[in-house]
């Protein structure tokens, strides 16, 4: 395996363990993971629990496992066609859904309206919902660069997130898992990334992304956009590990699914999925419904990740 087929398969299959690893303990005290898991590498991580198999992925890996299936089918970003898989993925009754994007999807506008419409009545919608599923996409659009990538995901978070900043978290992330695929630090690549951010949002932006921050300090719950994000850099910045990366964003509490999926992700992007331990692979499985009742494992996510490369 290359370098790059392994950081290619460390962002996607990195991104849903850590979706699964996170999922039993959302909402859940600062510290719950290793409280109950102290000594890492003991096993039994992958616990289960909150309406939760051992291994199940939630709506982050499901809704990524749509984009990357689009793509793929279409060769390229195709709107209309992902809006339509995630509808009728909503429309199936996931396990979990966000209220944002269930509204959106659920709403009967078009696809390149109802995002929008929401976002006019709500003014909330700068929720972590788009950043979630981003882990395939960065891998499918970071052979064109910089500009490609992050305005692929620009666009793929419109379809159900009105508000600017979730666009803009979803293209640094892009941005970031790029730099890390081609096996530079993607932490040296924040002040690039920040300059390519819209100025309205640029600020925000290097506040959570700074060295010196830290989650405690964030303003809002770790579901809005900027501090999920700024919660996953953190854990990457200040551990030498995926497993010590996931550790760390789970044992943050909150929205812990996501949060360790977009650490997952990125982590993965860092280190290989060689440094994905092997009993949270094994256990990993992510159903699709609204879809024949598919459910894919590890090797089908490794699949995907193979063919996203190109």
């Amino acid at each position: 395996m290359t370098d790059l087929t392994s950081r290619a398969l460390g962002a996607v299959i990195g991104s849903a363990v850590g979706d699964a690893l996170g999922a039993p303990f959302e909402f859940g005290p600062e510290g719950a993971f290793s409280a109950r898991f102290p000594h890492p590498g003991h096993g039994g991580e992958m616990c289960g629990g909150g309406g939760w198999e051992p291994g199940e992925a939630t709506d982050d890996t499901q809704m990524a496992v749509l984009v990357a299936e689009s793509l793929l089918e279409h060769g390229g970003l195709e709107l209309p066609d992902v809006f339509h898989r995630f509808r009728r993925w909503a429309a199936a009754d996931p396990k979990d859904i966000g209220l944002q994007t269930e509204a959106v999807l659920s709403g009967g506008d078009p696809w390149d309206l109802a995002a929008a419409l929401h976002f006019q009545t709500s003014q909330r919608a700068a929720g972590n919902g788009a950043l979630m599923r981003a882990a395939p996409s960065a891998v499918f659009f970071a052979p064109q660069g910089r500009e490609s990538t992050m305005d692929a995901a620009r666009r793929l978070s419109a379809l159900t997130h009105g508000d600017r900043a979730a666009w803009e978290g979803t293209a640094i992330l892009h941005e970031l898992i790029r730099t890390a695929l081609t096996g530079a630090d993607p932490l040296a690549a924040l002040p690039a990334a920040l300059a390519a951010v819209h100025p309205d949002h640029r600020e925000r932006y290097a506040t959570v992304l700074a060295p010196d921050w830290h989650p405690d300090r964030a303003t809002e719950f770790n579901g809005a956009v900027w501090p999920c994000l700024g919660s996953a850099v953190w854990a990457l910045r200040t551990t030498s590990s995926y497993e010590e990366a996931v550790r760390a964003a789970i044992d943050l509490g909150g929205d812990t699914d996501t949060v360790a999926a977009v650490t997952g992700g990125l982590a993965g992007a860092v280190h290989g999925v060689e440094a994905v331990p092997a009993p949270w692979t094994e256990a990993l499985h992510v159903p699709l419904p609204g879809f024949g009742e598919r459910v894919l494992r590890a090797p089908e996510l490794a699949g995907l990740a193979r063919q996203l490369l190109g």
